[in-house]
């Protein structure tokens, strides 16, 4: 699995409780550009609608070579991919427990671009704050061990 892409300020914004992956309907001039790294997830969130999960807001540029027949609409509705079961636990985890999608990052798996959702709450801004101060603590950590070495 080779990651394209991470959402980083899905882990700063929410507790990711719970992992799916996800195929993804794309237009062939849409994974030309995702293959050349022309994908951003920053703004980009999951919905539910009659049933169908739809990633919305992903901005992907069109590559001036592959797109000169079509106007590309760089941010469009795109549906996940999930079996049945799994879309009806997302369904009633979103609806009844106040769980949100949020897409994790697009990967690659055997060749076809997936992406991975995560079943997550979200943080509250003292939440936030406590998570930079144990990442800034590590990393004082990690920096005297390194000095400690030399």
């Amino acid at each position: 699995m080779s990651t394209i892409v991470d959402n980083k300020k899905a882990f700063h914004d929410y507790f990711v409780e719970d992992r799916f992956e996800a195929g993804i309907m794309l237009e062939g001039w849409e994974v030309k550009a995702i293959r050349d790294g022309r994908v951003q997830l920053k703004e980009a969130y999951v919905i539910v609608r009659k049933g169908e999960i739809f990633l919305f807001g992903a901005h992907i540029s069109a590559l001036p070579t592959a797109s000169t027949h079509i106007h590309p609409e760089a941010v469009r509705t795109r549906k996940l991919l999930l079996h049945a079961a799994e879309i009806s636990k997302l369904i009633g985890k979103v609806e009844r427990s106040g769980y949100t999608l949020v897409p994790i990052n697009l990967h690659y798996l055997r060749g076809r671009v997936k992406c991975e959702i995560g079943l997550a709450k979200g943080k509250k801004q003292h939440d936030k704050r406590e998570s930079e101060k144990q990442r800034d603590g590590v990393r004082e950590i990690q920096s005297a061990m390194k000095q400690h070495r030399r």
